[in-house]
């Protein structure tokens, strides 16, 4: 068996060895030094700096820690609601993303445009929607939305000056939207700022509804020019209509009347689409008046067709001159025959001919509501 071993009481030279160990072992850090802890064992140390870390930030820190979350919150809906302003490079727009409902620039508008913004800077800035991953390439990562000119204008000032202010431009990041909310929003920023004409109204419409944006024209007049009057609407499906079957012959579009459109699209409505285009296709007009002088002469013929010889019975009558008939019937060149007349109510109007519809009829009751208007 094992002899147990007698257990003595330690000297005062050991304890002071000890002592003077446990020192050296637990010195304070250079960073701890003269702080005045010396002696502080590791463990507690850690734990007192955790405990201040802990403790509360001040008053004045809090709030500007919120007011930093704040101001990133309001950023990211900015971002999602389609309210954030940014400079982008003009290489990164796509002008042609969408096709535009404005078919030709006016270049004395572009000219005045271009000075204005060389003067003043650019005052209203474009507006552009992310286009699909699919479709980024070459370094084009955005869409056109509206401010075709302005994009135009400032593109132009950079081929023509070459100064690095107009390498970029001022744009609106809008979310990426529906097509057909995309055309109505291009649509109605040139409504406001520079009314299109008649035919560029049929023509967005007809291509709108050929993208897919809308199921046919109909949808697509009844949406882009939703807060227009019925005579408006009406007015822009009748150039559709130009435009579908004669849009691409016809070499002055754009400056067709409103008299000459209605009129026209009557003739197309009545059956003509191939006689109208052969004689579009007999002519070479230099102006829009020489164009139409080719296509008024068809559209007499259509309402006055050749008698026929081999048809027999009493020959028919002549057709009225065109005026004044008497005091109360006025024959018009278009075929139609205003009658005159008053009841004991009042005065009355009579339309007669082949060329009255209901469209021209909407037309005529815009035309007159608006004479009757108080200014």
């Amino acid at each position: 068996m094992a002899k147990r071993r007698k257990l003595e009481a330690p000297s005062s030279d050991d304890l002071s060895k000890l002592e003077e160990e446990f020192r050296r072992e637990t010195r304070p850090d250079a960073a701890g030094a003269g702080i005045g802890r010396a002696g502080v064992a590791p463990i507690a140390q850690v734990a007192a700096d955790s405990a201040a870390l802990a403790q509360p930030a001040s008053v004045a820190d809090r709030a500007r820690q919120a007011q930093l979350e704040a101001r990133a919150a309001d950023l990211v809906a900015a971002e999602r609601d389609g309210r954030l302003m940014v400079d982008l490079a003009l290489a990164e727009i796509d002008a042609d993303a969408m096709v535009r409902d404005r078919a030709i620039l006016d270049r004395d508008e572009m000219t005045e445009l271009r000075l204005s913004i060389a003067a003043g800077g650019l005052r209203l800035p474009i507006e552009v929607f992310e286009l699909p991953p699919a479709l980024v390439r070459d370094g084009v990562r955005y869409g056109l939305l509206s401010g075709y000119r302005r994009l135009m204008a400032v593109r132009e000032l950079l081929a023509l000056t070459e100064q690095d202010k107009y390498r970029t431009i001022r744009a609106i990041l809008r979310p990426a939207a529906e097509t057909d909310a995309a055309f109505v929003a291009m649509v109605e920023e040139n409504e406001v700022r520079s009314e299109l004409s008649h035919f560029e109204r049929g023509r967005i419409a007809v291509i709108s509804s050929q993208q897919g944006a809308f199921v046919n024209v109909e949808e697509a007049v009844n949406k882009l020019f939703a807060t227009g009057s019925k005579a408006k609407r009406s007015k822009v499906r009748s150039f559709a209509l130009i435009f579908e079957e004669l849009g691409d012959m016809l070499a002055f579009p754009e400056l067709l009347s409103e008299k000459r459109g209605l009129r026209l699209a009557q003739a197309l409505r009545q059956g003509g689409e191939s006689r109208l285009r052969d004689a579009l296709a007999g002519a070479a007009p230099d102006t829009a008046d020489e164009e139409w002088a080719a296509l008024e002469a068809e559209i007499a013929r259509m309402d006055s067709p050749a008698p026929d010889p081999k048809r027999g019975g009493r020959p028919r009558a002549a057709k009225p001159a065109m005026g004044w008939q008497n005091a109360d019937t006025l024959v018009t060149s278009g075929g139609v025959t205003i009658r005159r007349m008053h009841d004991g109510v009042g005065h009355l109007l009579r339309f007669e001919g082949r060329a009255m519809d209901s469209e021209l009829m909407d037309s005529l009751i815009e035309e007159i509501r608006a004479l009757l208007e108080k200014p």
